[in-house]
């Protein structure tokens, strides 16, 4: 089994900062592309960030200059430290990876069951 689990959710007011964090865990040989995405009430989950086990990022235009993603491979942990936060950002966070299982020819996409992030005064 590989399970994902994300800490770091909160409520923050406008303008400040929260880090989450994913960890991997579980019969895990390789671990591809982790990401982060997100969903606010009555819309689509949308892409935050991704980065790939080379260190290619790609961002969603709405969070460039704020938002840093960073993964420690070592910890099978991906990171997502989000400055300037606005009431926008408000959604439920939910982390990403592309892992192929010791036990398996082919990889699989797993996701995180998600932490809230709420943006209020």
């Amino acid at each position: 089994q590989v399970q994902l689990v994300e800490s770091g959710g909160g409520l923050v007011q406008p303008g400040g900062s929260l880090r989450l964090s994913c960890a991997a865990s579980g019969n895990i040989l390789s671990i591809y592309s982790m990401g982060w995405y997100r969903q606010a009430p009555g819309k689509q989950r949308e892409l935050v960030a991704t980065i790939t086990s080379g260190g290619n990022i790609n961002y969603a235009d709405s969070v460039k200059g704020r938002f840093t993603i960073s993964r420690d491979n070592a910890k099978n942990t991906v990171y997502l430290q989000m400055n300037s936060l606005q009431p926008e950002d408000t959604a439920v966070y939910y982390c990403n990876a592309d892992i192929r299982k010791k036990s398996d020819r082919y990889r699989s996409e797993y996701w995180g069951q998600g932490t809230q992030v709420t943006v209020s005064s």
